[in-house]
């Protein structure tokens, strides 16, 4: 829990700027001292100054900040850096041109933190669930080295194209579940209305209804009756897995390793988990960050419990003296081509390269196996959708072929 001292408010402030004109405004601090202080040195003697309140429906209203919202901001900052503008008139420029206010209060307290005395690996890390080590590293490794506006457009490339990959797997995903919500839904409509209309007509037969058709009807009879319970099963499932997911380590180690041996999904899966080993270990790497640490890093950016291990056992190897090449090979979880293209890195000085090189080969070939899966997808939801609309078409007409066929 974030303490209140680290809470970022907003002021609004009158006052006169060193040519005696007035001006008035908002300014963002962790207190009304240090707003006034930011002030003087910007120029500005100030008059009034308040502490605005927060509207109650702002929490409500206000989006959270996404992993785009980030990305966006290191683009945009890493531009302005690369133009020649001051760190601190980039932040002011940045916020300004932002449209979510909490991603704009999130830059207006670096901004402050900064004109504080802190450095901004420092003023990054007072928000851990919006930066996280990986980042605060690469920023800090920048500020060292006296290239920031360098490092942050590495960093905007590396979230840019970790970005795009996020993007890509759950385009993949989220159409086959799209499509099979869809298809509940249709039959959960045609077992409630359109059956019942049709069995009311069979009844006015008096003869014995085909086996298939039978079936039908004690479906959607059962359908009527108990149709809260049908849904509460649905609800409470999803429910339940999402905060599993949320608060059990076991069950996300779990879906992990069954992520990996699905048939179609599988596959896909484990090329982005290489295209994102690669990519933050050549990013890392290249900001000149030493490899132990950079593995580290890599480990946990994997989002795979799996290779997250893998990685770490790799580090300790590294440490022990061992080359990366013949980790990896010993970790038994990476392609050859992989371990080919480290092993030329390593020898000829130039591994950032390589590995970047790897990055790029297996993010292409997730964005081939994406546009093959859905390609693939298609047809066979088509197919199911046809089967499950078409098979209750059949069991309805059945009982009127039948009579056909005897009259």
């Amino acid at each position: 829990m974030a303490k209140k001292a680290d809470q970022i408010l907003n002021f609004a402030y009158t006052g006169a700027d060193r040519k005696g004109l007035k001006v008035k405004g908002e300014i963002s601090s962790r207190n009304m001292a240090l707003a006034k202080v930011t002030l003087r040195k910007q120029g500005i003697q100030v008059a009034t100054i308040r502490q605005k309140r927060k509207n109650i429906l702002e929490g409500v209203i206000k989006k959270k900040i996404s992993t785009q919202d980030i990305t966006i901001f290191t683009r945009q900052l890493a531009t302005m850096m690369k133009a020649g503008v001051p760190l601190v008139q980039s932040f002011e420029i940045v916020a300004g041109g932002l449209d979510n206010p909490a991603m704009r209060d999130v830059v207006l307290g670096i901004k402050s933190e900064v004109e504080g005395g802190n450095t901004f690996t420092q003023a990054l890390r007072k928000y851990p669930q919006y930066f996280d080590n990986l980042f605060c590293s690469l920023v800090e490794s920048g500020e060292q080295s006296g290239a920031l506006e360098t490092m942050l457009d590495r960093v905007a490339i590396y979230k840019e194209k970790s970005e795009i990959l996020k993007q890509k797997i759950k385009k993949a995903m989220k159409y086959p579940l799209t499509v099979i919500a869809v298809a509940i839904i249709v039959t959960i409509i045609l077992m409630v209305k359109v059956v019942p209309t049709f069995q009311g007509m069979f009844a006015s037969f008096g003869a014995e209804l085909p086996a298939f058709t039978q079936m039908v009807v004690n479906m959607s009879n059962w359908m009527q009756s108990y149709w809260y319970i049908l849904i509460g099963v649905i609800v409470v499932s999803i429910v339940t897995i999402l905060q599993l997911h949320k608060r059990s380590l076991k069950f996300r180690n779990f879906l992990d390793k069954l992520i990996l041996k699905l048939p179609i999904f599988g596959d896909l899966v484990y090329k982005s988990i290489i295209a994102r080993y690669s990519r933050t270990l050549a990013t890392t790497f290249a900001a000149g960050v030493p490899l132990i640490e950079a593995l580290e890093s890599t480990a946990r950016a994997t989002n795979n419990v799996i290779y997250e291990d893998a990685v770490m056992r790799i580090r300790d190897d590294v440490a022990s003296g061992q080359q990366l090449q013949f980790s990896m090979r010993n970790a038994d979880r990476f392609p050859s081509m992989a371990i080919q293209m480290v092993a030329i890195g390593e020898e000829s000085g130039a591994l950032d390269t390589m590995l970047d090189k790897v990055a790029t080969y297996y993010e292409s070939e997730v964005d081939n196996a994406v546009d093959g899966l859905t390609a693939m997808m298609e047809p066979l939801i088509m197919a199911i959708l046809g089967i499950l609309v078409g098979g209750l078409v059949i069991a309805m007409y059945l009982p009127i072929f039948k009579m056909g066929s005897v009259v």
